[in-house]
């Protein structure tokens, strides 16, 4: 086992990966709580702000956004929250990308695998040459 310090508290753990990096067991319940007070929020108060819910639930915009690329909090599209598209910086209420560069990375995902053409089966002649031979006695 790896061990760590924490970068929330600065104690010692053992780390075993996982998708918060750097953060003990404690901290990282700590942040599921701030996390589920953020939901709560958002669902009382349907037009509150990131800068609002940051301020009132006393969660760092950075650490909103991030639950947002995460695809965590997910928001409707009458929501005035909206973070940038890391490709053409268009709005978008969850992810990473939007619609329109999903469906270009795709296309081009699909374009190069296509242009490979198709694979040939394998001739017999590196069969027989993986094959397991006896000797006779």
């Amino acid at each position: 086992m790896e061990v760590r310090n924490c970068r929330g508290c600065g104690r010692l753990y053992n780390y075993i990966g996982g998708s918060y990096r750097n953060l003990c067991p404690e901290c990282i319940g700590k942040l599921e709580d701030k996390f589920q007070e953020v939901k709560d929020y958002i669902e009382e108060h349907r037009a509150a702000t990131i800068s609002m819910i940051s301020q009132d639930c006393d969660v760092s915009t950075k650490q909103i956004e991030q639950w947002i690329r995460e695809e965590r909090l997910v928001f409707s599209e009458d929501s005035p929250i909206g973070i940038g598209c890391e490709m053409c910086g268009a709005t978008i209420k969850s992810g990473r990308f939007c619609e329109q560069c999903k469906s270009n990375m795709v296309n081009n995902l699909g374009s190069m695998y296509g242009s490979k053409g198709v694979a040939t089966a394998p001739s017999n002649n590196s069969r027989d040459a993986a094959r397991m031979r006896f000797l006779d006695k």
